[in-house]
């Protein structure tokens, strides 16, 4: 069984969270200097809207930045000795008066975790391609004018203190969390190509250009990287509540926080989803597996070993353990649910 649920609120002040009792942060949120955010900063600090105006772009992002930091210093209250944090963050480039440059916000959010103790890890590059035909702007074909298009986001990785380590239950439970050895290659990558509209089985594309929400997939990767069945993660700028369903997929406890009340509910909505949409992520997830077992050279795929839950082949002795639940119930009781799990049952 987990448990996820949706609180309404500043992240700023997360008092209803004990210290040291979340395990993963995994979030994306607003991004300074981006026009829709604006509004969001100002009210927060009316001096942010002032800047703007009087064309003091640096000293608007900086104010932006601090209201972060301080949702940052308390993520780091609730966040337990070893976990992770994931932030997906993306520059901004924008023309304040005359003036056009880029604000990196990537770079002030790694310097406030570096000032708090955190080790930073490589870093992904999500890639949003576009379609656009020109990949410039500025000058056109004249040099020493033009800036190039950005077409990727950053997915920043923060680890609190040393390495975690599982003894006992605690190393079961990892070895039955594990991932699949063509996943590992896949998402701990540098690059990922993920089209910032693959995210169908929640909410429209009016409600995620209104919360700019990420895809499914980011935080169900990132959930299955860096956490194990049972733990507790936590989204602060919580939007459509996508990191909440990719944990309901992967049995894990989650939390989200969102300030906006009606973006809340419209989480809370899409949090009540049916089962069997909810499982065909899991199976695909195996699909996806059994076909890279199939496609194997059969001098390779006769030294396989066999997964001992589920039976099926797989590349590594790592992945014998795996034991993969599907969900089996949800419901709902005011701004919380519940989930109930069975074993995985391959589809014929």
């Amino acid at each position: 069984m987990t448990t996820h649920e949706i609180i309404i609120g500043n992240s700023n002040n997360m008092s209803s969270i004990p210290n040291r009792s979340i395990d993963l942060i995994v979030t994306s949120p607003p991004y300074p200097m981006i026009e829709m955010w604006d509004e969001m900063f100002s009210l927060q600090n009316p001096a942010i809207k002032n800047d703007l105006e009087l064309g003091n772009g640096n000293a608007a992002f900086l104010k932006m930045h601090d209201i972060l930091n301080s949702i940052w210093k308390e993520c780091d209250r609730v966040l337990a000795d070893n976990g992770f944090v994931c932030i997906n963050i993306g520059d901004a480039t924008r023309t304040i008066g005359d003036n056009f440059q880029l604000y990196s916000n990537h770079t002030q959010i790694i310097n406030q975790f570096v000032s708090m103790g955190y080790s930073v890890l490589p870093d992904i590059h999500w890639r949003k391609q576009s379609n656009a035909p020109n990949k410039f702007m500025g000058s056109g074909m004249y040099p020493a004018g033009a800036y190039v298009t950005y077409e990727h986001e950053y997915i920043l990785v923060f680890r609190k203190g040393r390495r975690r380590i599982f003894k006992g239950e605690g190393k079961m439970l990892r070895q039955k969390s594990a991932f699949f050895w063509e996943e590992r290659n896949i998402w701990f990558s540098d690059l990922w190509e993920i089209k910032g509209t693959s995210q169908t089985i929640i909410s429209s594309k009016a409600d995620r250009d209104r919360s700019a929400s990420f895809p499914l997939e980011i935080p169900f990767r990132l959930v299955n990287m860096y956490s194990v069945q049972g733990d507790t993660v936590l989204d602060p700028f919580a939007g459509l509540g996508t990191t909440n369903i990719a944990c309901m997929i992967a049995k894990r406890n989650s939390i989200g926080v969102e300030i906006n009340s009606e973006i809340a509910e419209i989480a809370l909505n899409n949090m009540n989803q049916n089962v069997n949409d909810l499982n065909k992520i899991i199976d695909n997830r195996i699909k996806r597996h059994m076909e890279f077992i199939e496609n194997l050279p059969e001098d390779k795929k006769v030294k396989c070993y066999r997964n001992s839950p589920h039976g099926f082949l797989v590349k590594t002795k790592q992945e014998t353990a795996i034991e993969i639940e599907q969900l089996a119930g949800i419901t709902r009781k005011d701004n919380k649910y519940v989930c109930q799990y069975e074993k995985y049952r391959p589809k014929a």
